[in-house]
């Protein structure tokens, strides 16, 4: 596919809005082809999108949720599989008939779930990279080179270990403040320091390399600060040159309005992003997508599955910040509700090697999500607290859930830092927001929390730009 007809493909708009419920819109550009049988691994807001979304399908004979959380029983049925215990998943798909794996998180795809497979017999198809390929997350520094090495735009770079620490600080007395530092491998999204303090940022050095962040900070990335506005960017593709760009959102990490506070895996996210305009989106296929799918294949590395670009613009130029190998959350909750394409026989296809021509349409309307969360979330939180109004229909947002879990008894709890993602579309990001906020103040549980100013700076970067 060219790169005009991928830009084509991936602004083509739906006119025709749902007649009955805003929530209806995967139902409409339906592929023909064999039911399938599903399961998908995680038990996140991620998930629960995704879960929602796949159970739009005609193509879907029936989906399976491991372990899912209290709200993913909606569209399938949960089932007691860690993600990370391969031959209890690879005895479930036989005697379920599994036709695909869908890999939610990170965790089984660096651990190599897509190369344990190879070896089953009659294994189904899996949606997610090769150990090597999910190295991009699961490795900063393998990511770093990578991006070096196929010249894709990133910040200047160096990475150090316990030998080498005193080169570390050497290394920062040579950059400007803020410093950011990096642990090498997986640490549940809190692997990431940013520093204004020289001396601070030497001893944090010191203490990741120590053991911060067990085996994960082994080795620290230290980067060079940009400055600018972020955006995510998600790539579906195939293995074999073809990919789809997923529609473009921007989330929010910091627990505090005004960005401020320690950063947490994301407190709400909205889609489209005001700045991944044409020729932003132009610049980022061109020196980033391509550059990435092109090297993947070069290297012999097998991907088939998400590419997420953490990306940001600096004086107009798109840069990455970093890969994950998976869809992002709370991005996932405001993407799914944005591609009006059926999303299964995509993934089928891209599993299988072979997108081919199949469409991935975009609604235009915009869609929020604002992330409920429990009190004193990031740091220590309680569990186990009863959630009221998340039972009850809503005809303008949904509800995705997270950190949730159903009691024996059909009560609803909490179960995690990040609870419920309160998602919705508009014609407007103001209406958008408007519905996602009501929907997010209709739930209740003892500590609620919800940062207010969700989409505020895009909304003041759009009035700025005329």
């Amino acid at each position: 596919m060219s790169l005009q007809q991928n830009l084509n493909t991936l602004r083509h708009p739906v006119s025709n809005a749902p007649e009955k419920s805003p929530f209806n819109a995967g139902e409409t550009l339906a592929c023909q082809g064999e039911k399938l049988r599903v399961l998908l691994l995680g038990s996140g807001g991620r998930e629960c999108a995704l879960a929602w979304k796949i159970s739009l399908s005609p193509r879907l004979e029936k989906l399976f949720i491991a372990p899912g959380n209290g709200g993913t029983d909606a569209y399938g049925e949960n089932v007691a599989l860690s993600p990370l215990d391969f031959a209890a998943i690879a005895a479930f798909c036989k005697e379920n008939s599994i036709d695909m794996i869908i890999v939610g998180n990170e965790d089984p795809l660096v651990a190599g779930i897509y190369d344990y497979f190879l070896s089953v017999e009659g294994a189904p198809l899996i949606v997610g990279p090769s150990q090597a390929g999910a190295a991009l997350e699961g490795s900063k520094d393998f990511a770093k080179q990578f991006m070096v090495r196929h010249s894709i735009p990133t910040a200047a770079y160096r990475s150090f270990t316990a030998e080498t620490v005193e080169e570390g600080c050497a290394f920062l007395e040579s950059l400007k403040a803020p410093y950011v530092l990096k642990a090498d491998g997986l640490a549940a999204g809190k692997g990431v320091l940013i520093i204004d303090s020289l001396e601070e940022a030497k001893a944090s050095l010191r203490d990741m390399l120590g053991g911060m962040f067990g085996k994960s900070s082994a080795t620290v990335v230290i980067e060079e600060f940009l400055k600018g506005i972020e955006c995510s960017v998600f790539v579906l593709t195939d293995g074999n040159g073809g990919y789809r760009i997923l529609p473009v959102a921007k989330d929010y990490k910091r627990i505090g309005e005004g960005d401020t506070g320690p950063n947490t895996g994301g407190m709400g996210a909205v889609s489209p992003v005001v700045f991944a305009d044409s020729e932003f989106m132009r610049k980022v296929e061109e020196r980033i997508i391509l550059p990435t799918v092109n090297g993947l294949i070069a290297e012999g590395i097998t991907y088939r599955g998400f590419i997420f670009l953490g990306l940001i613009e600096v004086d107009g130029e798109p840069m990455v910040i970093e890969y994950n190998v998976r869809m992002g959350d709370p991005e996932t909750e405001v993407v799914m509700l944005r591609i009006a394409s059926d999303l299964l026989p995509l993934l089928e296809a891209a599993a299988k090697g072979n997108l081919g021509a199949l469409p991935l349409a975009e609604d235009p309307r915009y869609a929020t999500t604002v992330m409920i969360v429990s009190g004193g979330y990031p740091g220590s939180y309680t569990k186990g607290e009863t959630i009221t109004g998340a039972d009850t229909p809503m005809s303008n947002a949904i509800l995705f859930h997270a950190g949730t879990r159903r009691e024996a008894d059909g009560e609803l709890v909490t179960s995690g830092g990040r609870v419920i993602a309160c998602s919705a579309y508009g014609d407007s990001i103001d209406s958008a927001l408007a519905n996602s906020y009501a929907a997010a103040d209709a739930v209740e549980f003892n500590g609620k929390y919800m940062r207010r100013d969700i989409g505020q700076d895009l909304k003041k970067l759009s009035e700025n730009r005329g």
